[in-house]
């Protein structure tokens, strides 16, 4: 090994295999590798591991190659997704997680999870790598090629005993809270709806030129593709909650504009979206939340948004500053023209009835819908 912390060494690799964005997370016994990470790559400091699937699939989707810099605490959030996102399309995914809870751990709470980590993995049909002396950092070079190559999750597991001796800084002193004024003034109202969610779509395919779409799970997904399919729709068939952050990830590797069909219940179980689009802030990012109220997938069950949330104020709330509501399909149109040319993301709240059209199931499967989308970006 080169005479360097690592710390260092994990940066030199990462570099190798050409990866252009990290999504972190901290862990203490990580401390000192995170700075590095932020000044070589970069770097999505996100809410909610899982999130940070769904950004970095988006990501890939779009051209890049990231890569996840974690607790190995936060797998235990993501391992729906990586099921149902990259293990089900067979997108890549390499991870470093630093594995508490195996080695001279003093927190009570780290143990359950850490020592059943790899029990877990297994089961899940995760791949993994230990990691526990500075001298096997090599196998994370290993792990990365297999990651892509073979187009699914990694992880390497780091035991904080590879960074006992290291020489690396530490990390600069924390920043103080920026002295700023945040003003909202925001009076919406939300009509009765008088259209379907199949009708707001087909409002919205009508104008669609070269924009990339995710569509989000289930029925919506299936509406789309009955009334405008293409190339550059990605339809999601789980991981519910991420349509928007795959999305965002979309946006930070390419210069198209991205519009993502969301919904109220997937935002609500994932508004830490929100917050990470607003954070991002990508112009060519519009959000355009399909709101009837219900989970109109699994049988129209109430949702929030039905009686007492506004996704608006909520988008509004947590930074979006571009937003509007609409409950026609030529509001939609309007509102979708004035709010793409806006410097920010766009957040629309298009309010609709609780009616699932009776279409088919997508005759695609979710290879083919990753591979022909990710084809058609590239051409």
């Amino acid at each position: 090994m080169n005479d360097i912390s690592p710390e260092e060494r994990i940066v030199e690799i990462l570099k190798t295999h050409g990866i252009d964005l990290a999504a972190t997370l901290p862990c203490d016994r990580m401390k000192c590798l995170l700075p590095l990470i932020e000044t070589n790559f970069r770097t999505v400091q996100m809410t909610r591991e899982e999130n940070g699937v769904g950004i970095c699939a988006g990501h890939y989707l779009g051209g890049g190659r990231p890569v996840m810099v974690i607790q190995s605490t936060g797998l235990g959030n993501m391992f729906n997704a990586l099921l149902s996102l990259n293990s089900t399309y067979g997108i890549p995914l390499p991870i470093i997680a630093s594995w508490r809870g195996v080695y001279k751990e003093g927190i009570p709470a780290q143990l359950p999870l850490g020592i059943g980590l790899p029990g877990m993995l297994e089961a899940a049909d995760i791949e993994y790598t230990i990691i526990d002396t500075p001298f096997r950092l090599g196998l994370l070079d290993a792990a990365i090629i297999d990651a892509f190559e073979n187009r699914r999750p990694h992880v390497a597991l780091i035991q904080p005993s590879v960074w006992e001796m290291s020489s690396c800084a530490l990390p600069p002193s924390p920043k103080t809270i920026v002295s700023r004024t945040c003003q909202l003034e925001l009076n919406t109202h939300t009509q009765a709806p008088t259209i379907s969610r199949y009708q707001a779509i087909r409002s919205l395919a009508a104008v669609l030129d070269d924009e990339i779409v995710v569509s989000n799970i289930g029925v919506p997904s299936k509406e789309l593709y009955n009334i405008m399919d293409r190339d550059l729709n990605f339809y999601m068939l789980g991981s519910m909650g991420l349509a928007s952050a795959i999305g965002l990830g979309l946006t930070m590797a390419q210069h198209r504009h991205v519009v993502v069909i969301d919904g109220d219940g997937s935002l609500l179980m994932n508004p830490n979206a929100l917050t990470q689009i607003a954070v991002q802030s990508p112009p060519n990012l519009t959000v355009v939340a399909v709101n009837n109220g219900a989970y109109g997938s699994t049988g129209n069950q109430e949702t929030a948004a039905c009686t007492s949330t506004d996704l608006e104020l909520m988008a509004r709330g947590h930074g979006m500053q571009y937003s509007a509501k609409a409950h026609t399909g030529d509001e939609l149109v309007a509102v979708f023209h004035q709010l793409k040319e806006a410097p920010g993301p766009a957040f629309i709240d298009m309010v609709v009835m609780p009616i699932n059209e009776a279409v088919g199931d997508i005759p695609l499967t979710p290879v083919e819908i990753k591979d022909r989308f990710i084809g058609a970006i590239k051409d």
